[in-house]
């Protein structure tokens, strides 16, 4: 077998592992310091639910870059602005945050990627075009790590999702840099680190769950996620900003469909609500657990839609398309058939 597919498996299992059995401890510390998600009327769950998940991910992933990691300013930044975006989403699982003071922590994280780390969106590739965004690249780059953390703490609403969302994020930038010979570069050696972390939590995480990410899982997984594409806009094989985008597709939907229904409503786009595309299948008479499975599988014609993209003259074109065509018409049925941006669609009834 191939060293580079025994060190990627050996990084995984590994980082699998230390998560998977740091996590009890963790819930224990979660309810010892009286860190529950509370259920209310926009929330899914019935009971109580420790938080702090994403302190496991994080230990998890510490260890793993102890191991697999090279120590670099890059990596230095990487780790600062983590614990930062750590210790914002710690505080608020524990007592909440207002969302002004969450977001000075997600700003200073971000920050210190952009101005110390100096890992810049500064130029997008697509079409044959390429846009340098000069001095700008650093607002854009901290607005686009602040968006990546909110997207994936937005869709965070039912057992193993968001996690299993991220899991299939770090694969297929893994099968992307399998197949581009692209192994030795950061965004690979996080994203080994990073999958193994997340699934060792989906272990206690997917339902039912034992335990939540809470803020601190959700808005780091978001922050990894962000960096690792904007190590990719340096490189050759991730040039476009359309890789990101076609692998959180999911996500992505459902953050702008609730932009366009606060909108719509005449609310504030950070007000809540119960109707995102988890809780329209849940509407839809999905069982909690198939309404997640819906969500990965989707997520993952997404992912496959973003390795065809990157591979682009490997594929043949008819087998791309039809992969872009199915997303379409899925994207155009959902909204048609729910009420994803409108009140005009189903009645929500009893869940299985």
């Amino acid at each position: 077998m191939n060293s580079t597919i025994l060190y990627s498996i050996k990084v995984i299992i590994t980082t699998l592992l230390i998560s998977a059995f740091s996590i009890p401890v963790v819930k224990k510390i979660a309810i010892h310091i009286n860190a529950l998600d509370i259920p209310n009327e926009r929330k899914v769950h019935k009971k109580p639910m420790p938080r702090l998940g994403g302190l496991g991910i994080f230990f998890a992933f510490l260890v793993g870059y102890m191991l697999f990691g090279q120590n670099t300013i890059r990596m230095n930044s990487i780790l600062i602005g983590s614990f930062i975006i750590i210790l914002t989403g710690m505080i608020d699982d524990i007592k909440p945050l207002d969302a002004k003071d969450k977001l000075i922590g997600q700003l200073l994280s971000a920050a210190i990627i952009a101005f110390y780390g100096e890992i810049l969106l500064d130029n997008i590739t697509a079409f044959g075009l390429n846009i340098n965004f000069g001095y700008f690249a650093y607002p854009i780059t901290i607005i686009f790590i602040v968006a990546c953390m909110n997207i994936i703490n937005l869709i965070d609403g039912l057992d193993g999702l968001a996690g299993g969302v991220s899991a299939i994020f770090f694969m297929t930038i893994i099968i992307i840099c399998f197949f581009q010979g692209r192994t030795t570069g950061l965004e690979f050696t996080l994203a080994l680190i990073t999958l193994g972390s997340t699934l060792g939590f989906l272990v206690h995480n997917f339902y039912p769950a034992k335990i939540f990410a809470g803020d601190s899982g959700a808005l780091f997984l978001g922050f990894i996620i962000a960096v690792i594409s904007l190590l990719g806009f340096k490189a050759t094989v991730l040039t476009s900003v359309f890789i990101p985008i076609l692998t959180l597709g999911v996500p992505i939907l459902d953050t702008f469909f609730a932009i366009i229904r606060r909108l719509l409503k005449h609310k504030k786009i950070s007000d809540a609500d119960k109707q995102h595309l988890h809780h329209q299948l849940l509407g839809m008479k999905f069982s909690h657990r198939n309404t997640v499975l819906i969500i990965y599988g989707v997520n993952i014609l997404f992912a496959t839609a973003s390795i065809f993209y990157t591979l682009n003259e490997q594929i043949d074109i008819y087998i791309r398309r039809g992969i872009y065509l199915i997303l379409l018409v899925l994207i155009f049925w959902f909204i048609n058939k729910t009420n994803i941006i409108t009140d005009k669609h189903i009645k929500f009834g009893k869940n299985k």
